[in-house]
């Protein structure tokens, strides 16, 4: 008996197997679907989501999707994943962000424990990111950003240029308290787009997604239902930015809680009529990769389990053989060159 929380004949599975089979392409459909996938990220708990999109792309899923949905480091997970090479841009986590240049909590009173400007010099010239493949990708990719003033989500897709793109990008990951101030975007004060939108499975849902895989950064698990006292600073904090978006950011933690429960119900019970979510995590048993996470082993821990979750949901394997050892995930190498990846 498969021990899976989800259903292995849950839906979303169900037509991402039957696209990979047919040779779904967005020149080629293989339906008149509209599959969306959603990304969250969390700063260095983006690894996990990271890792699940390596294993969508080992697993022929690349062109499965018609529409990607993102946040924060997920978005930038996003936009390698359009690219491909998946692998390259994972080792960012372990190998370049677990140092101090990027995370110090030491720099909390200066508000500026992330470093984004040494996190995008890796994106942008130790594995660069191609920004012009991302904007001709047939597959649509969407940025969360939270505008500040205006006090919304905007779902950007509409990029004009590399630097528009990269603009969205590091206003989407301008997390509160660990960076300072607000990003801009457009013109636009602007912070990390799951300020407003908890997890961007919801905008996949308002574009009219008939079926979404929802990646999620977390260990399947019940939702708080207490405000955490970094949350309770966060909210502090935003109302400083803005008056009211404090406010906002606390009413869209209740939502998610909410959101969250029916997210795991929609594993196991789908329901018979679309729109149809399948959220994928680590399993509870999993530890849980911090926000802020500098230790090299456990990040790559974390990258090893989400790998594995997304392989046996894809697949149809019990992920019991995850603890038992029957499935595991091996690093890939790949070389580095000043040109990009080899």
């Amino acid at each position: 008996m498969n021990s899976a929380p989800w259903s292995d004949d849950h839906p979303v599975l169900d037509v991402l197997r039957r696209r990979r089979d047919k040779g779904h392409s967005p020149h080629a459909p293989a339906d008149d679907l509209k599959v969306g996938l959603a990304v969250e990220g969390g700063g260095i708990r983006g690894v996990v989501s990271a890792a699940m999109l390596t294993a969508l792309e080992d697993l022929d899923l690349t062109h499965a999707f018609d529409a990607v949905y993102s946040a924060s480091s997920g978005a930038i997970n996003s936009a390698y994943f359009l690219n491909g090479h998946t692998w390259y841009p994972l080792s960012i986590y372990y190998d370049d962000l677990a140092t101090r240049k990027f995370v110090d909590v030491r720099r909390a009173l200066r508000g500026q424990i992330l470093d984004l400007d040494y996190a995008f010099e890796v994106v942008d010239r130790v594995k660069p990111l191609d920004y012009d493949g991302v904007i001709a990708s047939p597959t649509t990719l969407n940025v969360a950003v939270t505008l500040v003033d205006e006090m919304r989500t905007e779902a950007v897709s509409d990029f004009t240029s590399r630097a528009d793109l990269r603009s969205a990008l590091v206003a989407s990951a301008w997390l509160p308290v660990a960076v300072r101030g607000t990003a801009e975007f457009r013109g636009r004060r602007a912070v990390d787009g799951g300020v407003l939108t908890q997890h961007p499975y919801r905008l996949a849902l308002d574009d009219g997604c008939t079926h979404v895989l929802s990646l999620s950064t977390r260990p399947i698990s019940p939702p708080n239902d207490r405000l955490l006292l970094s949350q309770r600073y966060a909210i502090r904090h935003l109302n400083r930015i803005r008056p009211g978006l404090g406010a906002g950011y606390a009413a869209a933690i209740g939502r998610y809680r909410h959101e969250r429960r029916a997210l795991q119900r929609w594993m196991s019970a789908p329901g018979e009529e679309t729109p149809f979510v399948l959220d994928l995590a680590p399993l509870p048993w999993m530890p849980q990769v911090k926000r802020h996470e500098v230790d090299p082993g456990r990040i790559l821990a974390g990258a090893r389990g989400a790998y594995e979750v997304m392989y046996c949901a894809i697949e149809g394997r019990d992920p019991a053989l995850i603890r038992s050892g029957g499935v595991r995930a091996v690093p890939q190498l790949t070389i580095v060159a000043e040109d990009g990846p080899a």
